[in-house]
């Protein structure tokens, strides 16, 4: 829990998710515009996989994928974001800021769509440091929420190796595609940020990685958990 009950806050609201375009080392987020399109279908349109969770996609042909981005692009909420990777300079994914409420500060990341040669990777972490940096330090949220189908076991690892806490399950909380969803909710919070924000900055600094790109210490151990 939180500090006690009645604590006072801050009662300013959040700022929303800004078209600025965000930089790391690997890979950088830029607001989710058609000319991402075409990277976009090579790398994930057609792959099931990807989309076993979400309630869109996969896409059998360029043309039915054409107008997704479209309507994407056009969103406020949720607010998307395409990563491109920085070696290729090409678009391999996207995800979103969602469920944005600026008034009680709470924003989710969510409508996450990796291709498979970003999953895994430190392109992949260093992009989640990028969009909850921006989140905490520059448009003001007081909570981060990840949430998930109980069954993908992947996400919920992810959400656990980023550092947010696990709330629980709401059974029977959503239909996609014909079928049930339980989601598993996740959350992180302003106060834990700054050692959260610590533990990325050491995993991804150049230091941590040997000569053949393998990660020296894992983020997990140099959170200290």
């Amino acid at each position: 829990m939180t500090g006690q009950f009645g604590a006072p806050v801050d009662m300013h609201p959040a700022k929303p998710p800004p078209a600025t375009t965000f930089t790391g080392r690997t890979v950088r987020l830029e607001k989710l515009d058609p000319r991402h399109t075409n990277d976009l279908y090579e790398s994930i349109g057609q792959h099931t996989a990807v989309w076993a969770y979400i309630p869109d996609g996969p896409f059998q042909d360029k043309e039915s994928f054409i107008p997704f981005i479209e309507r994407l692009s056009k969103s406020a909420d949720p607010y998307l974001y395409a990563l491109i990777d920085v070696p290729s300079n090409k678009a391999v994914g996207f995800f979103s800021l969602m469920r944005i409420d600026q008034k009680n500060r709470v924003v989710e990341i969510g409508f996450v769509v990796f291709s498979p040669m970003l999953q895994r990777t430190t392109a992949a972490t260093e992009a989640f440091y990028l969009i909850a940096k921006a989140v905490f330090e520059d448009l003001g949220y007081r909570r981060f929420e990840w949430k998930c189908d109980s069954h993908n076991e992947p996400s919920r690892k992810a959400a656990a190796r980023f550092g947010f806490t696990a709330e629980g399950v709401f059974r029977q909380h959503m239909m996609i595609k014909g079928r049930n969803r339980d989601t598993a909710w996740f959350s992180m919070l302003d106060s834990e940020w700054p050692a959260v924000r610590e533990s990325f900055e050491k995993w991804l600094d150049a230091a941590n990685f040997d000569a053949d790109g393998k990660q020296i210490s894992s983020l997990v151990a140099l959170r200290g958990q």
